[in-house]
């Protein structure tokens, strides 16, 4: 077998597999800061002789100036252009020359870069993510190609996918004030009308030493590894501008919103969405376990009584949006076959309605304590994971060790915060309901999409702007 392919195969099957007594055991972990900022995190395990090595940037698309939305997803792409160092269209070819795996991914609050690879190659990947950091390729040419590669994943996965809209549409209209109130992909004229010099601005802004985290997990020797990031990131200079975050607060919903949205589709869809607490205060953990009690698996209340029982679904679901910053609790069904979106409706919030009665019974309670438990230790069972998670604890609470001990405040979830917290965030008031329906029973025949319902009372969207006026997914 060539070595290359010898290679590939091992990391597939690294992968895989559990680290050596990481999925059940504390792991251990140690972390410093550079004088520039760049805080550094090292869990070395020698299971298999793979490593990861990460970067999660605190800046996703919160950051971005509402003229200026889609920037934090744009440069998820734009820093595989190359650098001072490296060529154009190379970085890629480095890493799967290596044997490696690589990718990165925008959400409303971070952007993360990561490369998975045979642990010889660790040097390879911490200069390749320093020339990322210090000289990334921005100009012209790299502009353009990214600007028609974002404007193509936008029409593939959102304009030309059955349901692509239903993310941006419940964004738009959950929130007024807060710069949640619009998804990573962002608005394609914005990115067309931004110029090179805005580009470069974002970028000196927010890809900085200071502003990001370096998680190296795997197959290392930490002393031998201090000395490497010592080598590749000890001369990268701190940023020199302020990095902005968003100061506004997003009001308490008091009335019931109500969405028609119209699009390419042959079934209607409902969703209903639903303001929570941010990741890391006691509900959230209670609120997970309510999403998972209506959703997560064939027992699950809205597979068992709305696709299975009453047939008035082919899919449900529901699930929470932990961010930094206050997120949703959303719940969705598409519709079966002669199903009007308003019977569908009902039997959501029918279901809804029970656990705020009843709330979960001793059996399925027992089960959801067991299911956050095993999701727990399945994501600390691959050296990505671990690395995904430490860089995650430490830039949105500050505290890497939750990595060990988070499973503690699920926990500490009881029934009664199960039935509590549904009958505190599961109202009407705090409720967005969207009717996402075929352009067929759109009245008058109107063949165009309903971009977005008009809320009453909606503020223009506001976000704190970079440094100078600027003009995310995954890639």
């Amino acid at each position: 077998m060539k070595r290359k392919a010898f290679k590939s195969l091992l990391l597939g099957a690294a992968m895989l597999s559990l680290g050596a007594g990481q999925a059940n055991a504390t792991i251990t972990f140690s972390e410093y800061t550079l004088p520039n900022g760049l805080h550094v995190i090292l869990q070395e395990d020698h299971s298999t002789p793979i490593v990861a090595v990460s970067v999660m940037y605190h800046v996703g698309s919160k950051n971005e100036d509402p003229q200026r939305t889609g920037f934090a997803h744009f440069f998820e792409h734009l820093l595989f252009e190359g650098s001072d160092n490296i060529k154009r269209g190379e970085y890629m070819k480095f890493i799967q020359s290596a044997g490696g795996q690589l990718n990165a991914n925008t959400t409303q609050d971070r952007t993360f870069y990561y490369e998975v690879l045979p642990s010889n190659q660790l040097e390879m990947a911490l200069w390749m993510e320093s020339e990322r950091m210090a000289h990334a390729k921005i100009d012209a040419i790299g502009v353009e190609t990214q600007r028609k590669v974002v404007k193509e994943e936008k029409k593939q996965r959102y304009d030309n996918t059955p349901y692509g809209q239903l993310i941006n549409v419940i964004f738009e209209n959950a929130y007024v004030k807060y710069p949640y109130n619009w998804s990573p992909i962002g608005k394609e004229q914005y990115i067309d009308q931004a110029t090179l010099e805005e580009f470069m601005n974002f970028y000196k802004t927010f890809y900085v030493p200071d502003n990001a985290v370096l998680v190296i997990s795997g197959d290392i020797n930490p002393e031998q590894t201090k000395g490497l990031i010592s080598k590749y990131y000890g001369e990268i200079p701190k940023g020199t501008k302020a990095i902005p975050r968003p100061t506004v607060v997003e009001p308490v919903q008091t009335t019931e919103k109500r969405v028609k949205f119209y699009d390419n589709v042959q079934l209607p869809g409902v969703i209903l969405a639903y303001h929570i607490p941010k990741q890391g205060t006691d509900d959230y953990y209670a609120v997970q376990l309510l999403t998972q009690l209506l959703s997560q698996g064939k027992s699950s209340r809205f597979e068992k009584e709305i696709v299975d029982k009453q047939q008035k679904a082919v899919q449900a679901a529901s699930f929470d949006l932990g961010n930094e910053a206050p997120g949703l609790a959303i719940m969705l069904g598409i519709a079966n076959v002669g199903v009007k979106a308003d019977d569908l409706e009902k039997s959501l919030l029918a279901e809804i309605e029970k656990v705020k009665k009843d709330g979960a019974t001793a059996e399925e309670f027992t089960k959801l304590q067991n299911q956050a438990e095993n999701d727990f230790i399945s994501q600390n069972s691959k050296d990505i994971g671990v690395a995904t998670n430490l860089a995650t604890y430490y830039t949105f609470q500050g505290n890497a060790n939750l990595i060990n001990t988070e499973i503690d405040r699920y926990r500490k979830v009881t029934k009664d915060d199960i039935k509590r917290v549904a009958n505190k965030y599961l109202t009407k008031e705090n409720r967005l309901v969207v009717q996402y329906l075929p352009k067929s029973e759109q009245p008058g025949g109107k063949d165009k999409v309903e971009a977005k319902a008009p809320v009453k009372g909606a503020a223009k969207p506001a976000a704190t702007k970079p440094a100078a006026k600027p003009a995310p997914t995954k890639k």
